[in-house]
């Protein structure tokens, strides 16, 4: 399926629909969690989050399965990607890219090769996906060169 050349009102009404899913209480949750407590420094620390004992594990697939879902829209090109993402719905971003640097390990590790394939497209592939990701990797940068990672 070609991408979108242009915005239309169905973009607007899916855009809308996934900011109410967004403000549903368990996402909402699941969303202030993973912002405010996931900033791995390692693959270990990644890949501890999978782990269905791990306090964040209920969070973590809230919110990968979410945006990948939101993201595959735009990849896929149901709505259009740069409309998507220039309407608040970067935040899917901010958990890539704190993935980001251990994503081949895991994507191995954790037997889902496909692990956040279209968050890492929204991000390498779309002009506004670009820029808000270069934003979020400045922080995970800074993070990790806080914790002796860099």
């Amino acid at each position: 399926m070609p991408l979108k050349d242009f915005p239309d009102h169905h973009d607007a009404e899916l855009v809308l629909k996934l900011y109410e899913l967004r403000r549903e209480p368990v996402m909402r949750d699941s969303r202030r969690e993973l912002i405010t407590k996931f900033l791995p420094t390692s693959l270990e620390e990644v890949m501890a989050v999978t782990k269905p004992d791990h306090p964040l594990n209920a969070a973590f697939r809230q919110c990968a399965s979410y945006w990948e879902m939101a993201y595959a829209f735009a990849r896929h090109g149901v709505v259009h990607a740069d409309f998507m993402l220039e309407t608040n719905n970067g935040e899917g971003l901010l958990l890539y890219t704190r993935i980001e640097p251990w994503l081949a390990g895991y994507r191995e590790q954790s037997g889902n090769p496909l692990g956040f394939r279209n968050a890492e497209w929204v991000a390498n592939e779309t002009s506004m996906g670009r820029l808000i990701a270069e934003r979020f990797r400045k922080r995970v940068e800074a993070h990790l060169a806080a914790h002796g990672k860099s």
